[in-house]
């Protein structure tokens, strides 16, 4: 039977557009109607008056699953590989944890999507995946994968290195080594190309002519950075300070593959360069103290400055450093901080669900998505404001008791 939730005020993250009096109309996990003066007859009816209805959040980035909550013993930390410095053949959802209490705090939460990534140990990491915060198995949590490559620069991929005695130790040695990788990717493709070639030219000849063509090597790890130079997925790229934004748009420039910046820390500082090269920031933690050189210069101000420079803009928790759950209200200091509250809601909706390449699904509560939807009994963006009920596929998975 179809669902309607009626009298609400609903937030639809398309172009900031509020319904005031509005219906949605859920059926079999999808949204198969909004708006106002709605016929819901045969609809179970749940009226919504004076609440909020608004798209699940999303954090793109995120480690819930892989740093376990409430367990600090070095076999709950599946979140980083230190055997080697690059290492796109990983996936992080063979390392996520479903049972996680992290995805019970995110439904509460209203978080209903996350982008979930290893560490940042790693110059070239692994594969990111988006899941749905909702399950107990994991394959069918996911909802892309990958989704995009983990990349590094910086004190994290540095500190490694002096850590274990090997490369890289220095800025210069972490460009260096995900610039040599990418140099043997295209040599590994060449390799490739030839031997195709001469598969076909060996099929041309008559079958008494015909010699035996051995193929190169298959490596997982070239085939993953070949899709980053195809544009299949974006870089993830880990960077907080100015230097090493530039540096990440140094390297995506030379080999012409899809970056998104993660953390954007000191993005502030080159708002008019990020704008220039049309790149999407990811930014945060915003909560907490520095914890490291490069975040000495965080700010609440970030997401502010950089919607009003005319920059797409993700707003995340990285939990578990920020819980979570946290994810609103981050949002609402960056609000209180200088970001246009009219601009807010997409930073935790579609623009996330756009870096994550899942706008088709979630984002926005448009016909035909998913009913991946939040009830507030009041205005969302104030904080005293709680989450009643959270829906994943229509499924009501988190009520306020």
């Amino acid at each position: 039977m179809k669902t309607a939730f009626t009298n609400a005020t609903i937030h639809t993250s398309v172009d900031g557009e509020i319904l005031e009096n509005g219906t949605l109309i859920i059926d079999n996990g999808k949204i198969v109607e909004i708006g106002r003066n709605i016929s819901t007859e045969g609809c179970e009816v749940i009226d919504c008056s004076s609440n909020v209805i608004t798209p699940g959040f999303i954090d793109a980035h995120s480690h819930v699953g892989l740093w376990e909550e409430g367990a600090r013993d070095f076999t709950s930390n599946d979140g980083n590989e230190y055997s080697d410095i690059i290492t796109p053949y990983l996936r992080s959802m063979d390392s996520i944890f479903p049972e996680d209490k992290g995805f019970e705090n995110a439904r509460m939460g209203g978080v209903t999507t996350m982008g979930i990534s290893h560490g940042s140990a790693n110059a070239i990491g692994g594969q990111l995946c988006v899941v749905k915060s909702y399950g107990i198995d994991v394959d069918k949590m996911v909802i892309r994968e990958p989704a995009g490559v983990k990349m590094a620069m910086g004190e994290n991929p540095k500190g490694v290195g002096v850590n274990h005695k090997k490369a890289p130790q220095t800025r210069m040695g972490v460009a260096y080594i995900i610039r040599k990788s990418f140099y043997e990717a295209i040599d590994y493709r060449r390799d490739w190309e030839e031997y195709n070639d001469k598969i076909v030219q060996n099929e041309k000849k008559e079958e008494a002519d015909r010699k035996y063509v051995k193929p190169p090597k298959k490596d997982m790890g070239k085939e993953v950075l070949l899709k980053l130079l195809d544009k299949e997925i974006p870089a993830r790229c880990h960077s907080h300070r100015a230097d090493d934004i530039k540096t990440a748009i140094r390297l995506s420039e030379e080999f012409g593959f899809n970056l998104v910046i993660d953390h954007a820390t000191e993005s502030y500082k080159i708002k008019e360069v990020i704008k220039e090269k049309g790149l999407t920031i990811v930014n945060g933690p915003l909560f907490g103290v520095p914890t490291k050189r490069e975040t000495k210069y965080k700010t609440m101000k970030t997401p502010g400055i950089m919607v009003k420079a005319g920059v797409k803009v993700c707003v995340t928790t990285d939990a578990p450093v920020v819980p979570i759950e946290g994810l609103r209200d981050t949002l609402i200091m960056a609000i209180r901080e200088g970001l246009p509250q009219d601009q807010a809601l997409a930073t935790v909706t579609i623009n996330p669900a756009e870096v994550l390449g899942v706008e088709d699904r979630v984002g926005s509560l448009q016909v035909g998505k998913d009913a991946d939807f939040l009830i507030f009994n009041g205005d969302p963006f104030d904080t005293r404001t709680q989450v009643v009920s959270t829906y994943i596929d229509g499924l009501l998975v988190y009520q306020l008791s």
